[in-house]
């Protein structure tokens, strides 16, 4: 089969080529890749990530039709539209008993610890693939495992209540636009910090730009500020989103795209009794809801690449010009 392979980290080691094709056993699925997310879990993979194995195919986001399937797998069939779960879990540590998956004390991450989705075919054990509904575009199938479950997640963990304020820095960004679109099926009022105004397609009652967010936020909450701020974005935002985040309000954060060490001011901290809470993407009983959940979810596309084309869809992540998300079309 083909597949955007590398043998040694940097994006100029990623080549497109010939790798063995997977076999399956009883338990497993092979799967025909149709599209893949790029994310900056890839870039990250690529640039400097220990992975496994070498030559490692990366791609953690992505969805295609069942080809063939193991003697003993009962929950696809061939023909069948599917998603993955992309948490490597052994289900037998404490984490994996308590249904939290996604920190598996012996875990790890398809498309960095196996194998991922930027190559014509994958094998996957069945427990990490879920038929995709119909009404999913294969550009959605390819946005849940990582851009749309953490969003999903990051909200349950806060605890996101009906007609609470959501502030969601990093709005039109590849989790952004799913943490608005979630953040109203919780029944919050969303405040989108960006630049996009199309996010008010996706649900956003307000959409406010970084230099005038603190301005914005205290008006629109009549001085109360937010109930949940979500800091997808790192470093360079933190101190503006801590600043929003009311009385009794959590901060949110699972990305470091723009930094990642922080200073705290504790006094702020305690005075207002802020919580913050880190996530890290989600457990199969949330995939399994955001599934149900997210059928008219939308994503927005900018640029589409073919498999050959893996080094320019990676580089084009940064791209001041990026307007939503980037996919590869695989087949």
């Amino acid at each position: 089969m083909k597949a955007l392979v590398f043998d040694k980290n940097g994006i100029e080691n990623l080549r497109y080529s010939d790798y063995k094709d997977p076999d399956i056993g009883n338990h497993e699925v092979l799967i025909k890749i149709k599209m893949a997310g790029v994310n900056p879990v890839d870039y990250y993979t690529v640039e400097r990530l220990k992975v496994n194995p070498i030559p490692h195919i990366p791609g953690v986001e992505f969805s295609g039709e069942v080809v063939k399937v193991g003697e003993h797998v009962k929950s696809v069939k061939v023909g069948d539209r599917v998603t993955i779960y992309g948490r490597i879990f052994d289900g037998t540590c404490d984490m994996c008993m308590a249904g939290y998956e996604t920190v598996c004390r012996n875990g790890g991450r398809i498309g960095v610890d196996a194998n991922g989705g930027w190559a014509e075919y994958i094998a996957l054990e069945e427990k990490y693939v879920f038929k995709l509904p119909n009404e999913y575009s294969w550009e959605m199938g390819s946005s849940l495992t990582v851009a749309a479950l953490t969003a999903y997640h990051a909200l349950k963990e806060a605890d996101l209540r009906p007609s609470q304020t959501l502030v969601i820095f990093g709005a039109s960004g590849n989790t952004g636009m799913f943490l608005v679109q979630l953040g109203k099926k919780f029944g919050a009022k969303v405040i989108a910090v960006s630049r996009k105004s199309w996010l008010r397609d996706f649900g956003a009652d307000l959409i406010v730009d970084y230099n005038e967010v603190e301005e914005k936020v205290k008006e629109f909450t009549n001085g109360k500020m937010a109930d949940i701020v979500v800091n997808s974005l790192g470093e360079q935002f933190w101190d503006k989103s801590f600043s929003v985040v009311g009385v009794k309000g959590k901060l949110v954060t699972f990305g470091t795209l723009l930094g990642a060490s922080v200073k705290v001011d504790i006094s702020q901290l305690y005075a207002k009794h802020i919580s913050i809470l880190g996530v890290n993407r989600g457990n199969r009983k949330d995939f399994v809801e955001l599934l149900d959940l997210c059928k008219d979810c939308k994503v927005k596309t900018w640029k589409t690449f073919k498999l050959e084309e893996g080094k320019e869809a990676l580089r084009e992540l940064f791209s001041n010009q990026r307007d939503g998300r980037i996919f590869i079309s695989v087949s």
